[in-house]
């Protein structure tokens, strides 16, 4: 399902794995396994249209032309949830290159705080994928897409699991060509800018803390 940027994965393993991950009493190990494979299986569609370029390849029979990515490819986990998603992603990609982006938010004002940021020097070659399981308030992404673009980056997708309508819109208002990707929409935020109904703070349940 598509509308306005946003493309909503809604394959019916992912939802079933989905479903699963909402779950409270999953603890801590089967949402971490269960996270990666969401992950690794939102990635098909994630690079569905990415340019690729020709390759002659010998096969056991004959020599032939092949198809392969036409850029590098540079997986940036927004810290420290995004790392949740890390592994399953690079299962599928495995040549990519990881940056960092430390980002935590508030708790009192739900703004954005940056703490670390580490890219390979070049990263504005890439394309970039931007990994962070919750769509939120949006404060998070817009400091990490605000960040890559300083780093001269021009192709990037946020890649969730879970978004809420206000961090949408508060992406696509000083973001609107990039692209988010996530298995659900859900409905709205709750007076502490958790989504509901939400997976939880999804931090806290990857790491066990």
């Amino acid at each position: 399902m598509e509308r306005a940027n946003v493309v909503v994965i809604d394959h019916p393993v992912i939802q079933t794995k989905l479903t699963e991950l909402r779950d409270y009493t999953s603890d801590h190990r089967k949402f971490r396994a269960l996270l990666e494979e969401i992950a690794s299986l939102m990635v098909y569609e994630v690079t569905r249209d990415w340019p690729t370029t020709a390759r002659p390849v010998q096969t056991p029979l004959e020599r032939t032309t092949g198809r392969v990515l036409a850029r590098r490819v540079t997986l940036v986990p927004i810290l420290r949830a995004g790392l949740g998603m890390a592994e399953g992603v690079l299962r599928l990609l495995p040549d990519a290159r990881m940056g960092h982006l430390g980002v935590y938010r508030n708790e009192q004002t739900l703004e954005p705080i940056s703490y670390y940021q580490k890219l390979p020097p070049d990263i504005a070659a890439t394309e970039v994928l931007l990994i962070d399981p919750m769509l939120a308030t949006g404060g998070s992404a817009l400091a990490a897409v605000q960040f890559l673009k300083g780093a001269g980056v021009g192709s990037i997708r946020f890649v969730c699991l879970v978004a809420a309508p206000e961090g949408i819109a508060a992406l696509h208002h000083q973001h609107p060509e990039v692209p988010i990707f996530c298995a659900a929409i859900d409905r709205q935020l709750n007076e502490r800018g958790f989504i509901l109904p939400g997976l939880g703070d999804a931090g806290d349940r990857i790491f066990g803390t």
